[in-house]
């Protein structure tokens, strides 16, 4: 029997998802849309309230509901909702839940693993802290796929031939566009590019501040303190875009909007598209910058595309496909669904992985460039924070890239290793993504080499580690576990807080990871190493030891190779992964007879 994996499109306004049910991928759930609104709150009884209920209730109570928490992904920033406080990885993982309870009512039982896609211009913080709402909602999330690749392996193109499709996604919260090659199973990413803070939400921002100024122009009322009438303003205009895609213009009523000095103010409007459309076409005209940078970094023109993929319910705005057929020269498509076609491609993905015959062979890409701050030249003077890319955007996943750099001073025994995101040679104009420090280096007088290896997953998420190429002594982290992560006994306290949230309002929730999960979890590196026997913990050790004291007798080729052997042992050691040391290990014992056998 197959593997029970979903995919999940966990959107800023609307979330669904999706499995492989008789014979075909399907988006699962109640109603006609099969859509969750990516909504949640309490009632004024207390009562957890996901979807379509808290929806509704927003208007009437702001304080007790939150949406659009895809946009909070990766801070720190705490949700206050009624008198409860929550991260934005807890409330993500509310609404992961109630999927999850859609898809276990089709399945007939509970999904375990998941694809859940994100933005393709998510940061590493964004997508660890997508997989900790995973976690927290008691699924395993086996990958992290990018939309617009996703939208690729829903959509498929025709006969099999060889076609370049420009993927252009613009949801509540996010604006993504890629180039993908599309050929027979494979679908291939060129380039990505996009903005994590532009969508549909923001359309409806510009519509409501407009209707603001008309409330503010009739009645002389800033609408700033009324929170009540704020959310219905929002509301009004959001319900107002979605007419606009349809009809020439709209009338927005909201009775009592306000009640000043005991009289009620009301808002009586009328809104043409031309004048909604002229509020957001500078916002339209921005993604069409990213979709040339995204043709340029894939290295071909707009006449060279054979389709253009919308995808993402502020799509169906008009002028986005009026100014793309204008700027390219192509008729866009929306053959399939807009707001599904994310959650059906994640369920492709998830259905072969678990599987299942669907030939569809993916290969992905790294949207952002990635190095570190080093000792350089800029304009003939030495400066400390010189850059460039170890990884540069648009490399196909998953890689690795080693880089050379040495110490600065003489005997200097320690170095802050400092990892960027971005293109500036400056690396101070770049976004810091994480650092550390590589301490007990040997004291030479001369440059000491420093090796900088950098490993991007599938899921887009990175791992740096710095090697003493003489010593092969090492220090590494997961760059979005240093800015994020949730200790295993912070996850198994939020799985239980969920869990007991879900059962307060009777929910019986199956397939969940035991209650009882210990409070006391400690990750430190020899508990969890634990897990693997003993005996095989000593045998590596000891080949570890063995290997070390041979680095510098070794060719360099030789060397690096076992100082990442060296990595892959330490890091199944720390994740207590027998079969991964075991592999490492008899690679390991393979190079070292070589070494031995030719000294």
């Amino acid at each position: 029997m197959s593997d029970c994996i979903v995919g999940i499109d966990l959107g800023t306004t609307n979330s669904e998802i999706a499995a492989f049910v008789d014979g075909q991928v399907r988006v699962l759930g109640p109603g006609e849309t099969r859509m969750l609104p990516s909504c949640v709150g309490f009632s004024t009884a207390g009562d957890l309230l996901v979807g379509e209920a808290a929806r509704n209730q927003q208007v009437l109570y702001p304080e007790r509901t939150i949406r659009s928490i895809k946009r909070q992904m990766g801070s720190q920033e705490p949700v206050t909702l009624a008198d409860k406080t929550f991260t934005p990885q807890e409330v993500s993982a509310l609404i992961l839940r109630e999927l999850a309870e859609w898809a276990s009512r089709v399945l007939g039982q509970p999904p375990r693993q998941a694809v859940i896609t994100v933005p393709a211009y998510f940061s590493d913080a964004q997508r660890n802290a997508t997989r900790e709402a995973g976690a927290l909602a008691g699924l395993d999330v086996v990958r992290i796929l990018n939309e617009p690749t996703a939208a690729g392996l829903a959509y498929g193109l025709g006969d099999g031939s060889r076609q370049t499709a420009l993927v252009y996604d613009l949801g509540g919260g996010t604006f993504d566009v890629s180039v993908l090659v599309i050929e027979g199973d494979i679908t291939e990413v060129l380039s990505s590019h996009g903005d994590n803070r532009l969508g549909g939400d923001d359309f409806d921002d510009l519509l409501a501040a407009h209707l603001a100024k008309a409330f503010h122009d009739r009645h002389g009322v800033e609408l700033g303190e009324h929170s009540a009438g704020k959310a219905r303003l929002w509301w009004a205009a959001e319900q107002a875009k979605r007419k606009l895609s349809a009809e020439p213009d709209v009338k927005i009523h909201e009775a009592a909007l306000v009640i000043e000095s005991g009289t009620p103010l009301h808002l009586d409007i009328e809104i043409s598209r031309e004048e909604y459309e002229g509020l957001i076409r500078p916002l339209i005209e921005s993604t069409l910058d990213s979709t040339s940078k995204a043709l340029r970094d894939a290295g071909t023109t707009p006449d060279a595309l054979d389709a253009i993929l919308l995808v993402g319910g502020s799509t169906r705005t008009p002028l986005v496909s009026t100014l793309l057929r204008e700027r390219i020269g192509l008729d866009p498509s929306q053959a399939v669904h807009p707001d599904l076609c994310v959650a059906l491609g994640a369920g492709v993905l998830a259905s072969r992985l678990a599987g299942h015959a669907i030939e569809r062979v993916l290969v992905d890409v790294s949207p952002y460039s990635f190095g570190v701050s080093h000792l350089g030249e800029r304009g003939g003077v030495p400066y400390p924070h010189c850059y460039r890319p170890i990884i540069p955007r648009n490399t196909p996943l998953p890689l690795t890239r080693t880089e050379r750099y040495s110490t600065a001073y003489p005997y200097q025994t320690a170095v802050d290793v400092q990892v960027y995101q971005g293109e500036d040679e400056d690396a101070l104009r770049n976004v810091l993504v994480g650092d550390f420090q590589v301490e007990g280096l040997t004291p030479t007088e001369e440059p000491n080499d420093i090796l900088c290896r950098m490993h991007l997953d599938l899921d887009g998420i990175l791992e740096v580690t710095a090697v003493e190429k003489r010593t092969g002594a090492s220090k590494h982290i997961t760059i979005a576990n240093a800015l994020t992560a949730k200790s295993a006994a912070e996850i198994a306290a939020g799985q239980q807080r969920i869990r007991e949230l879900y059962e307060s309002r009777g929910d019986v929730l199956e397939g969940w990871p035991a209650p009882d999960a210990p409070d006391n979890i400690d990750e430190d590196i020899d508990l969890v190493a634990s897990a693997l026997p003993a005996a095989g913990r000593a045998a590596a050790s000891h080949l570890l030891e063995r290997s070390r004291r041979l680095l510098d007798q070794m060719h360099e080729e030789d060397r690096e190779a076992a100082i990442e052997l060296h990595d892959q042992m330490d890091a199944a050691i720390a994740a207590g992964n027998t079969s991964e040391l075991q592999n490492a290990v008899r690679a390991l014992e393979e190079l070292l007879f070589f070494v031995e056998g030719h000294r």
